[in-house]
Order: structure tokens, then C-alpha cells, then sequence
């Protein structure tokens, strides 16, 4: 029988037996209606189906009925049955929150015992969803007992705490079960710390636990139980005035700013000694974690409390922090939210260290959530400073100590170290020894003598290049803003800086005359004359076609090779077929690319983008980014292509539409194209057409030796087909290079193809997917490049892997009987 069972099992041989054994007395009529129930269940499953259901909910009304009509007293009796006959294990599962929840609410008068007996058995619940949602339940009722009585209960209300702090719960709910049961501790302790607030075995607290142990103080308590009462990235006002006045008043700004010290840098823990960061863990798997998501709050707290009283000296940490939580390749696996607690906090320092921390993190976190908080907290450090967020962010950029020129020279016992930015993507450590030799490897008298001021050197120049290629990416984008700047301005933080002056001073700039107001274009590595008022960065979209080609002649004649594509950028205006369309573009449409290449692409060149693969919302790609100082945003659609073999993600994928949105408030709206500004539909577009061009089948070598039938259309036809505008920029390019080389009599450029004539045929090597066809009969000629670098002789204005491999092609052709690769012999012999 039931009762018997549950008279059994509540035998404990502890203070409490009598409490639960009087109440299932009490209400003997619920235990067996109870077991009527139980009974009705197991015949639902069998042949009496029917007729148990409907018995079943004669049971289940008789139960509430009886339930309703209870006084205070039996209330309370039938609530310590029903908790003690619930059931949460793998072989069967009764609760009855529902019965238990008003109950609870409505019955007055509950002792002590009575709440023990209830705390007791929620946390003896296996499961920890219904361990929680009965603990809620139970606390309803502890909140109504007096000083004494939460003193009695003391014992079991600690339990509990440490049973919640160690179960897996979903994050929200266990914080505020916890914050409930704090409160009711200190409402008769003061000073005590519940067991589990701090964990005993995470390294990064044991300079909280250590004084709690030493110095247990009710001030030290209640400054614990606010940090770990944090639950978000960003505390509200009054949390942080509270903060400062516990922190003060526990004396405890030196145990903080140690925790963040230790949270930044300490060892972290690990899933096989310390348990599963999220509670699961799968075999002999195993990694590394910075803080157990238990603990989560508590180290938040930590966080926002060393920020608030620590100041300058908390942004290292802050910043490593972050870093190590929310970058690649730390050795720990992410943990978003104190990522972001660290972010947000850098932001309200008030330090201007805070703002190189950020800006070194905009460059080196990738995580597409964090990325929205570092926006965020870059505002509010403008707004601090009065400033707009752009500014803000070319006056953080760090200077890493650098002389004007971009270098920084050490004397090491004898020998002088140089580190020095060298061009736009170049950072090299030069060392000159006594006699005034040089050279890029460090002596040994530097290695042995100095091995501590080497290594900071060399993490310097590792900075820098870090800085330099952030700074790359940064100023160009400014080619879609259209950005102007006040002349002693933009001197201070463009021209002048020893990082970005080295990018700055490759590239064409237009100067507005105070006087006549005119804009005037000047070249590279030269001033502007007079005394201009605003400057802004030129851009071909603005330019004639003559200004366009008299800039690109001059920067190949006077040898001049910009940071990136400038002078030679490619330009995409609107076109017919988009302005008929109106709101979207199918210029790069139905284009079949690379997947995998692609996503990674998408990542590289700051676009976000969803997963394709056989997953919810995997069929449907839309790859988005910000354009126009964040002010546009370009969306291209794309989709698995039809070849999908079952796999979790697809091999190939097909290109859609392009839109375009407008920043609306916090929304985006969709505008036609005709709205978009024409730098920003041009960059866009550019991004797009590198994508295709760099990851289409097209572009390809080998496609042709798969055997395969699938695409071989689109294959021949968008390899050898017209030219798209980077293509075209590409040939002009070609007709300022070519009459400078030395194979220059054997190469002429025809339509589409650089043409190239050798001793064994002539070739034609398209401007697009840098493919050769075979005259006379087009036959293809297949050439894998090599993952070398090319031929470093030949000038190019700008970076581009496509032109590179078209010269590197064109210069192995043109010396045909030269070649000793058999695989590229024997298609020119059968060709001709």
C-alpha cells in the first residue's frame, strides 16, 4: 500500500520523523485517493484504456475538491503528503505543484518543523528543474515564519543553498532562488556566508574565501551577497552606489581588484578535476574553464566592483579578461557573460587606458553578441568624453611608444634593436651589431645577455602588427562613410600617429581650401598646400574618368603601392536591371561557390552570416554588414546549392539577391537601391564580387578533372565569361605593367584574356578566374598554383592574389620550354 510506503521512506530517524508521520495521518483519505489514482494510471495502459481515463478524472476532481474544502491545519498536513509522495526518478514521475502551489499560498500557521520537513525533501528531488520549482514553492511559506522560526530552520535553509548552488538549474531561476534564500539567512545571520556562495575550489576566490574565514564580518557577508546578486552585464545606479558604500565599509577593494587579477590571469579550472562548466560532459572528453556557470554571478560582481573602485589599475585585467573569455585560441571555452561584464565595465572606468583596451578588443573579438556590447561600450566612453564613437576610436588608437617615423630603438649590451613598421603590413625587428651589421635574428649575446627585454620586444612588434592590420581594415571601411575631418584634427590622430601615419601617408587624401572652398586630390607621401580647413578621404566614385586614370599612371610610374586598393578600386554603380528591380540586385546571382570558403570569407571581411546545413533555418543564408559608418547595411541572400548529399553542411551553395537596409532607431528598414549613397552601394557590391570571384567553381583549377557533369555549364561559362568590374581594374592594371616587363613582347591583352605567346603555343589566361585556354582550338589548360608566393620581382600598385597568379602564369608560358612539371607538358603537346 501507499501509505505504508511513504510512512516507510519518510523514517529518517532525525528530529523530524513525527512531524511527517503525523501528517500523513491526518490526511490518511489523501494518501489513498493518491493511491487510487496510481492505480487508474497503470490500468490506462493496459486494455481498461476508456474507462480508467475517465475514472482517472473523477479521481483527480474528488482530490481537488477535498483539497479546497481544507482548514489551515489539514492544509498544511496535506501539503507535507503530497510533497512526500512526489516522485522525480527515472522510473516513475508524480508532482503535484500544482495542488502544492495554492495550497502553500493559501493555508496560514506553518512551524518550523513543518518547513524543515519541506526544505528537506525538495532538495532530496533528483531532477533539477522540479528540485527548484518545489524549492520556490517552499520558500513561500518560510518568508511567513518569524525571527525564531527562521532561526530554527536555519540548518535546512542552508542545505538547500548548497544544494542549489550545485545543481544544474537554468540560470535565471537559480539566481533568484538564491537571492530568496540569502535574504531569509541574513534576515537571522547577518555575517553568515551561505555555503556554495563562494566556491571552495575555484583558485579565483580564494582571496574572498580566505578573509571570510580569517575576518568573518556581517559587512564582508552583505558585500558578498551583493556581488553575487548581479545577474547582468550592466548593473543598474543603484547597485553600484551600494556597491562602493559595501565595499568601503567591508574593506575590501584590495580582495576585488586580487579576485579580477586572478579571473584574468590564474590557471583556469578544468572539466575532469573541478566538473563540467555546464554540468555535461560527454566521455573522456574534457577542456578548461575560467568560472563554473554556477558561479557565474558571483564573478560578475567581482567584476563590476573592481572596475568601480579600482580605476586605472583594473583595465589591464578588465581587458584580459575579456579577451580570454571572449577571443580564439585562449585554451578556455567562451563564457559570453563575463565576456561582456568585462566589456561594459572597461567602458565606465573613466580611464583613457579603457579605451586602448577596447579598441584592442574590437580587433581580436569575432563573437558576433560581443561585438554588439564592444559597440555599446564604445558609446558610452564617448559619451563620457563628449565625443562621437568614431572619434572616439581613432583617438584610442595605441601608439605603443613609437617615435613619429613608426619605429622604437633598444641599445642591448652593445647592439641596437629596432622595432619598426616598415610598410603598410610589414612590422620587422632589425638588430645592428657593434660593427654596424645587420640583421633580422637575434644575436646570441642579445639572447643570452637580455632574454627578458628580447621577449618585450618582441611581443611589442607583435602588438603592432596586431595594431597596423587593425587600423588597415578600420581605414578603409572609411571609403563607404564619406567621413570629413578638421584639418589639425585629422593631422593629430591620422597623419601624425606613428601607426595609422604609415597608412595614411600611402594614400590620396582631398583637402578643402578655407578660402574658396574647393576640394583638391594630393598624391601619396606629399602636403597640401596653403592652409586647408577639412580633409576627406578620396574615393574613384567621386572622380572623373581622367582624374581616375592620371592617378593610376602616376602611382605605377612613381612605383607607389598603397595600403589597399585606392586608385585602382574597383566602382559599381546602379545599373538599369537594379534600378527596374528597385528594392534589390540579382548582379551576382545564381553564382555556384565554394561554401565552406565562403562562410570563412564572410568571416574575414567582418560580414555575419548564419550557418547553411540541415539544421532550422539552415536552408535560407543571409549574410549582413555595415557600411557608411554603420549607417547601411548590405544583405546577401544564398542558399544551399541543389547538391546536397546529405551531409550536415552543403559542399557548394548559390548566390541570391543583394538588399539594402537603413538604420532606423534600433531597427533596420529596407530601402530601394536608389536610395543607398553611392559609396556605400559600391563598396558593398565590391565585397560581394570578391566573394564570387574568390570562391565560385569558376575560379577553380581543377573543376574539369572531377569527372563530374554537375555545373559544368555555369563552370565553362562564368570562367571564360565577361568580365566583372574587378576584373576590369585588373586589365587596366595589366596595360600600365606589362610594357615594364621583360616578357613584355610575348604578352598582349585581348578582350577578356592576357594574351601570351610561347615557343610551344599560344595561351590566353582570363582576367577573372585566371584559367588559360590553348589556341587555336581553346583547349583548357590546367595549372594548380602553387602555395608559394609569386614572382616579388614584378611592381604591383596594390595587393591582388588574382593579378599575382595571372603574371606568375603569364611568366611561366611565355618560357613554355622551360617548363618541367609532366602534367603541364603533356596538355600542351596534346593541345597542339
Amino acid at each position: 500500500m501507499l501509505y505504508d510506503a511513504l510512512v516507510a521512506e519518510s523514517r529518517r530517524n532525525d528530529s523530524l520523523d513525527d512531524v511527517r508521520s503525523a501528517a500523513l495521518d491526518r490526511v490518511r483519505w489523501l494518501v489513498d485517493l493518491l493511491e487510487r489514482q496510481r492505480t487508474e494510471f497503470r490500468r490506462s495502459m493496459g486494455h481498461e484504456h476508456r474507462r480508467s481515463r475517465a475514472a482517472g478524472a473523477a479521481t483527480q476532481a474528488e482530490i481537488d475538491g477535498r483539497l479546497a474544502a481544507c482548514a489551515d491545519e489539514e492544509g498544511r498536513a496535506a501539503v507535507l503528503c503530497l510533497m512526500l509522495a512526489a516522485c522525480f526518478d527515472d522510473t516513475s514521475l508524480w508532482q503535484y505543484d500544482a495542488e502544492i502551489g495554492p495550497l502553500i499560498s493559501r493555508v496560514r500557521g506553518w512551524t518550523p518543523d513543518e518547513v524543515a520537513v519541506m526544505l528537506l525533501r525538495a532538495t532530496e528531488y533528483d531532477m533539477g528543474f522540479w528540485f527548484a520549482n518545489s524549492l520556490g514553492l517552499v520558500l513561500n511559506a518560510a518568508d511567513r515564519l518569524d525571527t525564531d522560526g527562521r532561526r530554527a530552520v536555519m540548518p535546512w535553509l542552508r542545505h538547500a543553498h548548497t544544494k542549489l548552488m550545485d545543481a544544474t538549474v537554468e540560470a535565471r531561476l537559480r539566481a533568484s532562488l538564491a537571492q530568496r534564500l540569502r535574504a531569509l539567512l541574513a534576515s537571522v545571520d547577518e555575517a553568515h556566508i551561505p555555503e556554495g556562495l563562494i566556491p571552495a575550489d575555484a583558485p579565483w576566490a580564494s582571496p574572498l574565501s580566505d578573509r571570510a574565514k580569517t575576518s568573518p564580518t556581517s559587512e564582508l557577508a552583505c558585500f558578498v551577497r551583493h556581488l553575487a546578486s548581479l545577474s547582468g552585464p550592466r548593473p543598474a545606479q543603484r547597485w553600484r552606489r551600494t556597491c562602493l558604500e559595501l565595499a568601503d565599509a567591508a574593506s575590501a577593494r584590495d580582495i576585488v581588484a586580487d579576485v579580477l587579477r586572478a579571473l584574468a590571469g590564474d590557471d583556469p579550472l578544468c572539466s575532469r578535476g573541478s566538473g563540467a562548466h555546464t554540468g555535461w560532459l560527454h566521455g573522456d572528453y574534457h577542456y578548461h574553464y575560467v568560472v563554473h556557470q554556477n558561479d557565474g554571478d558571483l564573478a560578475r560582481g567581482v567584476v563590476w566592483a573592481a572596475a568601480l573602485t579600482g580605476g586605472p589599475a583594473a583595465v589591464q585585467h578588465l581587458g584580459a579578461l575579456a579577451l580570454r573569455t571572449g577571443g580564439l585560441g585562449t585554451g578556455v571555452i567562451d563564457d559570453l557573460k563575463l565576456a561582456g561584464a568585462a566589456i561594459n565595465a572597461l567602458a565606465e572606468t573613466g580611464d583613457a587606458a579603457s579605451l586602448e583596451a577596447l579598441w584592442r578588443l574590437q580587433s581580436r573579438i569575432k563573437h558576433r553578441a560581443l561585438r554588439k556590447q564592444l559597440d555599446t561600450a564604445l558609446v558610452t566612453a564617448a559619451g563620457k568624453q563628449g565625443i562621437t564613437a568614431e572619434q572616439l576610436i581613432e583617438r584610442s588608437v595605441p601608439d605603443h611608444g613609437l617615435a613619429p617615423d613608426g619605429s622604437l630603438e633598444r641599445e642591448l649590451g652593445g647592439h641596437r634593436v629596432r622595432v619598426a613598421i616598415e610598410e603598410a603590413a610589414t612590422v620587422r625587428l632589425t638588430f645592428t651589431r657593434p660593427d654596424g651589421g645587420t640583421s633580422r635574428t637575434a644575436p646570441a649575446a642579445v639572447k643570452d645577455g637580455f632574454p627578458d627585454e628580447l621577449q618585450e620586444l618582441k611581443a611589442l612588434a607583435k602588438e603592432v602588427r596586431g595594431t597596423l592590420s587593425g587600423e588597415r581594415a578600420r581605414v578603409e571601411a572609411l571609403m563607404s562613410a564619406g567621413r570629413e575631418w578638421p584639418y589639425d584634427e585629422w593631422c593629430r590622430y591620422y597623419r601624425d600617429h606613428p601607426v595609422t601615419g604609415v597608412l595614411v601617408r600611402g594614400l590620396i587624401w582631398e583637402f578643402q581650401d578655407a578660402e574658396d572652398g574647393v576640394w583638391r586630390a594630393v598624391a601619396p607621401m606629399t602636403e597640401s598646400s596653403g592652409e586647408p580647413e577639412r580633409v576627406r578621404l578620396w574615393h574613384p566614385i567621386r572622380a572623373s574618368t581622367d582624374d581616375i586614370r592620371a592617378w593610376r599612371e602616376r602611382l605605377v610610374a612613381e612605383r607607389l603601392r598603397q595600403p589597399f586598393k585606392q586608385a585602382f578600386r574597383e566602382i559599381y554603380l546602379l545599373t538599369p536591371a537594379e534600378e527596374e528591380t528597385g528594392v534589390y540586385s540579382n548582379r551576382f546571382a545564381a553564382h555556384i561557390v565554394h561554401y565552406r570558403q565562403l562562410y570563412a570569407l564572410f568571416k574575414e571581411r567582418g560580414w555575419q552570416a548564419n550557418f547553411l546545413g540541415r539544421h532550422d533555418g539552415g536552408y535560407d543564408g543571409k549574410a549582413r554588414a555595415e557600411f557608411g559608418d554603420g549607417e547601411w547595411r548590405a544583405c546577401l541572400h544564398h542558399e544551399p546549392a541543389a547538391d546536397d548529399d546529405g551531409s550536415y553542411a552543403p559542399e557548394h551553395a548559390a548566390t541570391d539577391q543583394v538588399r539594402f537596409e537603413r538604420r532606423d532607431g534600433r531597427r533596420w528598414r529596407e530601402v530601394p537601391l536608389a536610395e543607398v549613397p553611392p559609396p556605400v552601394f559600391s563598396e558593398a557590391m565590391r565585397d560581394v564580387d570578391l566573394f564570387v570571384g574568390v570562391t565560385s567553381i569558376a575560379a577553380d583549377p581543377d573543376w574539369t578533372d572531377r569527372g563530374e557533369d554537375r555545373y559544368a555549364v555555369y563552370w565553362r561559362t562564368a570562367t571564360f565569361g565577361a568580365l566583372t568590374a574587378s576584373a576590369e581594374v585588373r586589365r587596366e592594371a595589366l596595360e600600365r605593367i606589362l610594357p615594364r616587363l621583360k616578357i613584355a613582347g610575348r604578352c598582349s591583352l585581348d578582350g577578356r584574356f592576357l594574351v601570351v605567346r610561347g615557343d610551344l603555343g599560344t595561351y590566353k589566361i582570363h582576367l577573372g578566374s585566371a584559367n588559360i585556354l590553348m589556341e587555336p582550338d581553346d583547349a583548357y589548360l590546367c595549372i594548380v598554383p602553387s602555395r608559394g608566393k609569386g614572382d616579388a620581382k614584378v611592381f604591383l600598385p596594390f595587393e591582388d592574389e588574382r593579378l599575382s597568379l595571372i603574371l606568375s602564369k603569364a611568366f611561366l608560358l611565355a618560357a613554355d620550354t622551360k617548363i618541367t612539371d609532366e602534367t603541364i607538358l603533356i596538355q600542351i603537346k596534346r593541345g597542339a
